[in-house]
């Protein structure tokens, strides 16, 4: 470890002087050259066949002390394998070397292998009072130190390599034709802390304190490598990452489905080494709720094994009320509903990998993950009903106190292969995934009744629900690019096939005969596989300044869902659906471009939007599945326009449009109650008409001095819904906006501060929102909107602060104190309304939260193992893992 710090040490001093060592005199190297290079390669014959036993000599020039000449001198040797393959490993940095082959029969061959930094077009050159440049230097340079030259045939030679050019700094952001990448490498505020981290500082993004993450007023599809991903990020080291992919209009290379908002897709750094390298990491908050975790990967020659466990508490506080005006019960009732929450709990996630390097192209992998995890809620709800008769107002009470537990586990493993190729760029990736899980859970609803707030005990019910479920999620996938002369080949398959069952068992208790006795009308055993089948192709290329990406995917899928109860069958076959991509992009002068693209996608509806299970825990806000739900699709058009200007201050604007056909939303109606009977409202799904949105966003990114650079993200749009075709009126289109802005300080001593503020301005309820039913079911508690046709949400503004510490050499430590919404202004209040009610709902959650982390981060770095490894597979494995 004190060598691979003194290397990057050492280097680091080397840059602020000049790009390449200087000679010393009479020609020495002033300095000791690292050596940190690979080169390998294949030996064939013109047919190709490999040719095992010749002989491979590296050669260095250097300075002969005795002669006073410089001269060629062997560095290493080796004769190739079997197949043909050699690799040359810790190989100096700088200065050219010679490679000679040679074998019985052939002509021998000589090839130049040259690593050579050089400056930006700019021609800056990093500098001393910029750590954070001359890191970025060096993660760049060391991306370059691992050369694949592909087959080489001794019977011609074989052209010099180009000598490797290395970046100074990248710009913060940059447009590719079909995403906005945001450059992290510089993100010092992010270093030591996680993904979640990382995404607070990228434009266009919104992440609230409960951690969910929000693109353009929706929620997008998180990737990692280009596979999808559940919200799991704060299991990605911010380190790893180099960049966030922002695509607001997937191409066809991506899963059509996923609803409007896009993907955010995350890229890994290309520089993680063989040895050993890990990171511990342990927090704590203001209530008590700790977190830890470690990542260790361990490689010795063909083998490389990982490892990663993590365990986060929960202690979280929701408080919240909702008042109600019922039109349509005769008398009217005036409803004023108080809610208090708090889960404790915990979830430990771990998992292993093997990594074997068959050759130095093909790669197998194979990995394991567990995950478990245990919660306790507690909820009370405290309910006050006026009756409004003519004569007066008759009032009365009912206090409702909620007990349980919940529980989850799940298994999975997967298996994994790269295959790269000799011509770069040309690579074959194959991935199969198989996951289980059990969940279940036990809580117990008692409520007591008054005659009045206050007053004396008038009766008492209870409600006893037991929940269990299973789910099995089978994803095999494989991808091919192959690069041409002046275009690139990108084509791949796809299934995905899922197994579902849940049974939700509604008991309430009998006081004559003093035991539980099942409500039928209100118990659900529910079981239903859901299967995906993708195939896609696109062509990509560049005809000087214009560049175009065409793509086509085919998506069919079926869904069959079965109550056991009665054997009832609920099913529905999608025949092959085509989802177009197309995107042009056009360079022009001063650093600007344009850009223009045309999508199509589509949402399925998702298992407990389908589920005919009638949950009335909460009798205020009862809830129902659908399963006559149809798929949503949506059309959409972006045009873009960036400009890069000077001192790394970059502005991007978008226009964009969105048509959503067959919308799946919230809706309330009238229905029985299951118990009861009487009339009470129903809260369900919906395909409305349509939706479309329309907009315009704007981003800046600028450095103000050394010390200070800000990031500015307003959003400015307008949403409609068309629920014309059911009863209730359509939601009228509104104008509202979002800002976003970040503010990053270095300071004297190590220290950094991070400033965060965020405005929502009044907006109609998001569409398509979706969340399970019952307690911990995924949605939203306590009164959620009603219906995404019928409402709006108010204003909400709030403010976060961090400040972080590094210390050790290389700032391999850090601590980070934060606080979230420091004045308590992130309240939820939404408004909802139809002919049978008006409703207020409010809510805030954990306000005011102080959060105390460490983190330290040790080990070597490998240039070579990340891009021989398939990551999608193992990105695949944590998402089904955490699903």
């Amino acid at each position: 470890m004190k060598k691979i710090l003194s290397v990057l040490v050492l280097v680091l001093g080397l840059i602020t002087v000049q790009a390449q060592f200087p000679a010393g005199g009479n020609g020495k190297p002033a300095q000791q050259i690292p050596n940190m290079g690979h080169v390998y390669g294949k030996i064939t014959d013109s047919t190709g066949a490999a040719i095992s036993g010749a002989s491979v000599l590296l050669l260095q020039n250097k300075f002969d002390t005795v002669s006073k000449k410089r001269k060629e001198v062997l560095l290493k040797g080796i004769t190739t394998k079997a197949n043909g393959e050699f690799s040359f490993s810790e190989l100096p940095m700088f200065g050219p070397l010679k490679l000679k082959i040679s074998a019985t029969g052939f002509k021998p061959v000589e090839q130049t292998v040259a690593f050579q930094m050089k400056m930006d077009a700019g021609g800056a050159k990093p500098t001393g009072n910029d750590p954070a440049q001359a890191m970025s230097a060096i993660t760049n340079m060391a991306n370059a130190f691992d050369k694949d030259l592909g087959n080489l045939k001794l019977e011609v030679d074989v052209k010099q390599l180009q000598n490797v050019t290395v970046v100074a700094s990248k710009p913060a952001m940059r447009m590719d034709i079909d995403k906005k990448v945001f450059n992290v490498d510089r993100n010092i505020v992010s270093a030591g802390g996680t993904a979640l981290d990382v995404m607070r500082n990228v434009p266009s993004v919104q992440v609230d304190i409960d951690g969910n993450v929000s693109l353009r007023n929706a929620a997008p599809q998180i990737y990692i490598e280009g596979r999808p991903t559940t919200l799991t990020l704060d299991q990605i080291p911010a380190d790893a990452i180099e960049s966030v992919e922002v695509i607001t209009n997937p191409s066809a290379k991506y899963d059509a489905s996923g609803g409007t908002a896009g993907i955010l897709n995350i890229v890994l750094k290309k520089n993680k080494k063989s040895g050993y390298n890990g990171n511990l990491r342990a927090g704590v908050d203001k209530r008590g709720a700790i977190n830890g975790g470690g990542d260790i990967s361990i490689r010795q020659d063909k083998f490389n094994f990982t490892a990663s466990a993590m365990v986060n508490q929960n202690k979280s506080r929701t408080s919240g009320t909702t008042e109600r005006l019922n039109l349509f019960e005769n008398p009217q009732t005036s409803i004023f509903q108080n809610n208090y929450n708090k889960t404790q709990g915990a979830f430990i996630f771990g998992r292993v990998g093997l990594d074997y390097f068959l050759s130095n192209r093909t790669t197998l992998s194979i990995s394991g993950i567990r995950v478990h995890g245990e919660f306790k809620p507690y909820e009370t709800i405290g309910i006050n009903t006026d009756s409004l008769f003519n004569s007066g107002t008759i009032s009365s009470s009912s206090e409702r106190v909620t007990t349980g537990k919940r529980e989850f586990n799940a298994k999975g493993l997967q298996f994994g292969f790269k295959q790269l190729f000799p011509k770069e760029g040309e690579e074959l990736t194959a991935d199969f995934n198989l996951f289980s899980g059990k969940n279940g859970g036990d809580n117990l609803y008692v409520t007591d009744y008054f005659a009045q707030a206050g007053g004396n005990k008038t009766g008492e019910y209870q409600q006893q629900l037991v929940s269990s479920g299973t789910n099995r999620f089978l994803t095999v996938q494989t991808d091919y690019v192959k690069p041409f002369k002046k275009i690139k080949l990108e084509t791949g398959l796809r299934a995905q096939l899922r197994k579902l069952s849940n049974i939700n068992s509604n008991y309430v208790y009998n006081y004559t005969t003093n035991q539980f006795e099942l409500v039928s009308a209100a118990t659900s055993n529910y079981k239903n596989t859901d299967n995906v089948y993708a195939g896609y192709v696109s062509v990509s290329g560049a005809v000087k300044d214009f560049g175009y990406k065409v793509g086509l995917r085919a998506e069919s899928s079926d869904y069959t869902g079965t109550l056991l109860s009665n054997n009832s069958t609920f099913s529905n076959k999608y025949p092959i659906s085509l989802f177009p991509s197309v995107f042009f992009s056009q360079k022009l002068k001063n650093k600007q471009e344009l850009q223009v693209s045309i999508t199509r996608r589509i949402n399925r509806p998702n298992f407990f939007q389908l589920i005919p299970f009638v949950d009335f825990t909460d009798n205020l806000n009862i809830t129902k599945g659908n399963p006559a739900l149809k798929p949503e699709f949506t059309q959409s058009f972006e045009l873009s326009y960036s400009k890069t200007l000077k001192g790394n201050n970059t502005f991007l604007t978008s226009l964009y449009y969105k048509k959503t056909t067959d919308l799946i939303t919230r809706y309330q109606d009238k229905g029985a109650h299951p118990v009861t009977g009487e009339e009470v409202l129903i809260n369900t799904f919906i395909n409305a008409n349509s939706s479309q949105s329309y907009g315009a966003e704007l981003t800046s990114v600028n450095t103000l001095a050394k010390w200070w650079d800000i990031s500015t993200n307003v959003n400015i749009y307008n949403s409609k819904i068309d629920a014309s075709n059911v009863k209730g009126s359509s939601q009228e289109g509104m104008w509202s906006w979002f800002g976003k802005f970040n503010s990053n300080f270095k300071l004297p001593a190590k220290f950094t501060t991070q400033l965060t503020a965020t405005y929502q301005s009044k907006t109609n309820l998001p569409i398509s929102s979706g969340g399970g039913f019952g307690p911990g079911g995924g949605g939203p508690p306590m009164g959620n909107a009603q219906s995404a046709a019928q409402g709006y949400i108010k204003p909400t503004y709030g403010f976060d602060i961090a400040v972080k510490k590094t210390f050790m050499k290389n700032d391999a430590a850090s601590v980070t104190l934060s606080v979230s919404d420091i004045f308590k202004t992130r309240r939820s209040v939404q408004y909802s309304y139809s002919e049978y009610f008006t409703q207020t709902y409010n809510r805030l959650r954990d306000p005011q939260m102080v959060r105390l982390n460490f983190t330290y981060r040790f080990g070597k770095m490998d240039m070579s193992l990340f891009k021989r490894k398939n990551m999608r597979q193992d990105m695949q494995g944590a998402t089904d893992g955490m699903q």
